[in-house]
């Protein structure tokens, strides 16, 4: 870090526009995404606790990479459940979160309670996010040196994510430049919510009031245009604690679609409240 604030020329000139349009770039790390933001932070004090081992899920797989790289570091055993259709549709992720040592197995397996029953239903079940945090978080409970880890949608998680948005802040006064608009894509909303916090307070206090904030979701899993504002649980089973969100309900199965990351029924409490 700091990671590469861009001034997209060329596709300000395709656009023939006169905006001047910034994207900030988190794929330079080595897991490939913002992601080991708070996989570091959450592996290292997981180490100072005396954890021996880290369960968790996976979607595209960017976090569980992120996990096992953090889990590398700090010597922390790590075991994912990936989303079965990312699984399926994203080999290298896997063999990436295996380079650094850590277990992937696809979810719904028969390694759970849940993952069982969801097979039994379903055979062809492609997951959710939603269903292989349920796998996570039952083999975590159920073991006593483990403990669970979740990536996105958790206040913690969307505070370790800060750094982009404060990088982004002081690379902007570089450019002598400030927004109009902020746009980023949503699934559990971390990433997007690291970007535009440190920017918010300019609306809420009056100094930027007509700052735009465009969050961005995948049609096939609508959980801030579609879904109702009310108490859910964050996994199929309903094993988690009940977050205020908007939710397409955790029992919901998105359709398969590539972007396995946007595949999650509900949305971050913060920006819930903030939407």
């Amino acid at each position: 870090r700091p990671t590469i604030l861009h001034r997209a020329y060329r596709l300000e000139k395709d656009l023939d526009t006169p905006a001047k349009i910034f994207f900030k770039y988190e794929g330079t790390s080595q897991a490939g995404s913002h992601k080991p933001n708070t996989a570091l932070a959450q592996c290292y004090y997981n180490k100072m606790e005396g954890t021996k081992r880290i369960v968790t899920e996976t979607g595209a797989g960017q976090w569980g990479s992120a996990l096992s790289m953090a889990g590398a570091m700090f010597g922390v055993e790590i075991k994912v459940y990936m989303v079965r259709i990312s699984y399926d549709q994203k080999p290298y992720r896997r063999i990436l979160m295996e380079t650094w040592g850590a277990k992937c197995v696809p979810s719904p397996s028969k390694n759970t309670k849940v993952g069982r029953r969801i097979l039994a239903e379903d055979p062809d079940c492609p997951g959710s996010l939603g269903l292989a945090i349920s796998e996570a978080v039952e083999e975590a409970a159920s073991q006593e040196e483990s403990k669970y880890s979740l990536g996105s949608v958790l206040n913690h998680v969307l505070l370790h994510q800060t750094i982009i948005g404060e990088e982004t802040r002081m690379q902007m006064e570089m450019a002598d430049a400030y927004p109009d608009i902020i746009v980023g894509n949503t699934g559990g909303g971390s990433n997007f919510a690291g970007q535009f916090l440190p920017w918010i307070r300019d609306k809420i206090s009056g100094k930027k009031p007509d700052l735009r904030i465009i969050c961005v979701e995948p049609e096939a899993c609508p959980s801030l245009t579609k879904g109702p504002y009310t108490y859910d649980f964050g996994d199929e089973a309903g094993l988690t604690p009940l977050l205020k969100m908007y939710t397409l309900g955790h029992k919901f199965i998105p359709p398969p679609v590539h972007a396995g990351g946007l595949r999650y029924h509900g949305m971050a409490p913060i920006i819930c409240h903030l939407y």
